[in-house]
Formats: C-alpha cells, sequence, structure tokens
C-alpha cells in the first residue's frame, strides 16, 4: 500500500522514486523547488480525501516536459516515465482544473519580479500565429488562413511588455483576428484587471478600438507597418509578441497542433513557457 507523502514540496513527491536526470527537457533540483510547491495538494491530503498517488510527481511533470519539447506522441513516452495514460491524465485534469494556468502564472510573477518589476503587469501586447493541424485535429475545430496558406488552428496570445504569456485562446485558423480579439481581451480583462493598455498591428484595427475602450476600459493602440518598408524592420511593442511566439514554436509539441481539443493545444503552450520560465528563474 502506497504512503501519502508528508508535503507536496519536497524534492520528489514519491520518497525513493530514485529515477536520474536523462534527458535535457527532465526538471534540474532547482526548477523542481519552484515547480513543486505550486503544484495542486494532492487528494489524500485533504479534507475530502482520496488514494495516495501511485507515481512520483516530478516523475509525471519530466514526462508532460519531455512530450512539450520533443514533440513525440503520449504512446512513445520512455519506458522510465509513468505509463503514458497516468502522465497524459494529470496533463489533462490538471488543465482543467486550472491547476497549470496557476502553477503558469506563479512563475510568471516570479519572473517579473525578479527583473525589478510588479507581479501584475498594467500593458499588453496581442498577436496571432497560424499554425497546421495534423489529421489528429477534428474538421469542426480547424478551418484555411487565406493570407497564410495554412490549413489548420490559429493560436491568439497576449503577453506583458517582457515577452511573458498573460492569456492564450485557440480558433479555427479561418477565424479573424479582430473577432477572435474580444473574447481574448475580455479574459484577459476578467483575470488581469490592471491591464489598461495593449498594442496590436494593423489587423486588429476597426470595431475593436471603440469596443475595448467601452465595454472594458481597455485602450487598444495600433502599430501599424510603414506603406513605403519593403525590408525587415523590428517595429515597437510588436516585436515582443512576435518574439514570445518564436519561443513557443521552438517546442516541438507547438510547432504544430497535433490536439484534438483546441484546449490541449492550449496546455500546451502553457507547458511550453512554465518549461522556459523554470529555467530562466533557475539559472
Amino acid at each position: 500500500m502506497p504512503v501519502c507523502p508528508a508535503t507536496p514540496a519536497c524534492a520528489c513527491a514519491r520518497p525513493g522514486c530514485g529515477r536520474p536526470r536523462r534527458y535535457p527537457s527532465d526538471t534540474t533540483g532547482g526548477e523542481w523547488a519552484l515547480i513543486g510547491p505550486l503544484l495542486p495538494v494532492p487528494a489524500c491530503q485533504t479534507t475530502g480525501g482520496g488514494r495516495p498517488e501511485t507515481h512520483c510527481r516530478r516523475a509525471v511533470v519530466d514526462a508532460i516536459r519531455y512530450v512539450i519539447h520533443n514533440g513525440c506522441v503520449w504512446r512513445a513516452l520512455p519506458a522510465d516515465f509513468p505509463p503514458w495514460r497516468t502522465v497524459y491524465g494529470f496533463y489533462q485534469r490538471w488543465h482543467a482544473r486550472g491547476a497549470t494556468i496557476a502553477l503558469h502564472d506563479g512563475l510568471r510573477a516570479a519572473v517579473r519580479q525578479a527583473a525589478g518589476r510588479a507581479a501584475e503587469p498594467t500593458a499588453a501586447v496581442i498577436d496571432s500565429q497560424s499554425v497546421r493541424a495534423a489529421p489528429t485535429v477534428p474538421r469542426a475545430s480547424r478551418g484555411w488562413d487565406n493570407a497564410k496558406k495554412v490549413n489548420g488552428r490559429k493560436r491568439h496570445i497576449a503577453v506583458d511588455t517582457s515577452g511573458l504569456l498573460l492569456e492564450a485562446l485557440i480558433t479555427p485558423a479561418s477565424t479573424q483576428d479582430r473577432d477572435a480579439a474580444r473574447p481574448l481581451l475580455f479574459n484577459l480583462h476578467r483575470a488581469r484587471r490592471n491591464v489598461r493598455l495593449a498594442w496590436a498591428d494593423g489587423g486588429y484595427a476597426g470595431q475593436l478600438l471603440p469596443w475595448s475602450a467601452t465595454w472594458l476600459h481597455l485602450t487598444v493602440q495600433v502599430v501599424k507597418r510603414p506603406h513605403d518598408l519593403h525590408t525587415f524592420q523590428v517595429l515597437p511593442r510588436r516585436w515582443v509578441v512576435e518574439r514570445t511566439l518564436a519561443w513557443i514554436t521552438s517546442y516541438r509539441r507547438c510547432a504544430r497542433d497535433y490536439e484534438r481539443l483546441p484546449a490541449h493545444h492550449e496546455a500546451a503552450i502553457y507547458w511550453a513557457m512554465i518549461t522556459l520560465m523554470t529555467r530562466r528563474l533557475a539559472r
């Protein structure tokens, strides 16, 4: 009969696990010290009770990071990790219950404070990126982006002025940026009341600006590309969110959309940023 660990913040959630660090995606001791306390309390330690967890939580987190970093299918997890069904179950449940976003937000606040900033931002930058979809993505949740010639999904994100993720929204690639910006900004306003200014590119111009000012009390400033510009140029504010999209795409699971549910692709984006921030903090 497994024994419930005494504290969720221990070096390994199951004493005596003994799994060595084998892959570049595995957590270091410093990274796990940041992640462990931010994970939800095991059910066996709550008043409601529950069965003790059979597998080491650190091994589960390492397995999730392995999939996000290397882009393999869940069934192809190496044998030294817990069973893929167990890992996928944690991945799904944590995101459905908001634990993944809570972990991400706690790390983002720590990164901002380490840089001498306030924990909560007051400004954001928004943009979108169309991603090709694998055959596993159902037709109902994918679309054709005629401008980028991409058949798949589109991820709309809002980041702070240093490029850290604030909000993400997944839609079919056929969705216009200005149409998806309303739910994106609404979710941002609901979760981040301090944000009062957002920068965007010319694709967001139009009715979005008066709508956000009237209903959200949020000012959206459009940073337009010069008409006479024929070469690459870093545009103010816009380059921040474009760099974040490049960070996310560097993780192979996020370079293409393989998920049947849009929420699972959203979870992959958050885990990519979690890995990035823990590495930055643990350096």
